[in-house]
């Protein structure tokens, strides 16, 4: 493939995210690019330093006590079929963490994808994934938020054909190609591509990325908005903290019809503040989207932080209760539950 040079686009400053701006811009599939070295002037809040690092060692509060872990008995697992749909139907089911099968424009699409029973640097998996491999229609597409182990999984996807279309942050696609997959669409911020009808844009996040000693912020992060062609939405948030992003994603991509944002791996808060955000914070964020339906994830599947293991569900729905905002539009699903987006 020719190789395509082009400045990716500035990062928008919070000034300019108060005036409306285009939704993307378009590019073609599959193309190799040049990138930056760094993407660490895309942060919006210092990683941690030695310092903080130090006081995480001090307190070691990074996994919930026996209290904390009573909780896994009470889970919510529910595994079921798969619903039926069709090129109009938009329909997601929660695998776990953030993988989803999303249904949408006639396409099966996989966020994040992590059927593996154990990632690096964590212990194993507290639920089941909510959907068999095996149970899996055909996929005809897969989107990345971010090359964590958690977000990356490689045996997973060493599962999939080497021509499944994938998208990516930028810079990501070597990781890809190195292991012989031929169709990878990198976009920065505010790019998007277009696969059978349906529309992927890559939106910033309030993350960061590292999956070596030595590659920090070398690739991008971000999250996805998936439109079909009648102008259904599904916003999926990767991995982030709290910000100013959200307000602008929701101006360039108005009346979404669903929100996919993460509540757990939150504390101790000083630590994790900058990078994920706690259920109080997802329900903040998606009034700031201005969505019509949210679904949490990252939360139930891994003990990544010092929550107890049941406490993100029931301060979500604590938050969405003093919104005042219908039940019904709060699709807390268990992992393996489904849901078809009525319009």
């Amino acid at each position: 493939m020719a190789k395509q040079t082009e400045r990716p686009a500035e990062p928008t400053s919070p000034a300019a995210a108060r005036h409306p701006q285009p939704r993307s811009r378009t590019r073609p599939l599959y193309g190799q690019r040049t990138w930056p070295r760094c993407f660490a002037d895309r942060l919006t809040a210092p990683l941690p330093g030695v310092r903080a690092m130090a006081r995480l060692a001090r307190e070691g509060a990074v996994r919930p006590g026996p209290e904390g872990l009573r909780g896994i008995p009470a889970l919510p697992f529910e595994p079921g079929p798969l619903p039926e749909v069709d090129g109009r139907t938009v329909a997601v089911t929660w695998a776990g963490h953030a993988s989803w099968i999303l249904r949408i424009g006639g396409l099966t699409v996989l966020t994040d994808p992590v059927w593996s029973r154990r990632i690096l640097g964590t212990p194993v998996r507290i639920t089941p994934v909510g959907v068999r491999w095996e149970d899996l229609p055909p996929v005809d597409a897969v989107v990345i938020s971010h090359n964590h182990f958690d977000h990356l999984d490689a045996p997973t996807l060493r599962r999939l054909p080497r021509r499944t279309p994938l998208f990516v942050p930028a810079a990501l696609g070597r990781w890809f190609r190195r292991r012989r997959f031929t169709h990878v669409t990198e976009l920065d911020w505010w790019e998007g591509a277009e696969l059978g009808g349906v529309r992927f844009d890559f939106v910033p996040a309030h993350h960061w990325s590292k999956r070596t000693l030595l590659d920090t912020c070398r690739t991008l992060w971000g999250g996805w908005v998936l439109t079909d062609a009648e102008g259904r939405s599904v916003y999926f948030a990767g991995d982030t903290g709290y910000g100013h992003w959200f307000e602008e994603i929701g101006r360039r991509h108005p009346a979404l019809d669903l929100a996919l944002l993460p509540i757990g791996a939150y504390a101790p808060r000083w630590w994790l503040r900058d990078v994920h955000t706690d259920p109080e914070e997802a329900v903040r964020a998606f009034t700031d989207l201005g969505a019509r339906n949210m679904a949490p994830m990252h939360w139930a599947t891994f003990v990544l932080s010092a929550e107890p293991v049941v406490e993100p569900l029931r301060r979500l729905r604590a938050a969405w209760e003093r919104t005042g905002r219908p039940r019904h539009e709060l699709w807390d699903l268990p992992v393996g539950g489904s849901r078809v987006l009525t319009v």
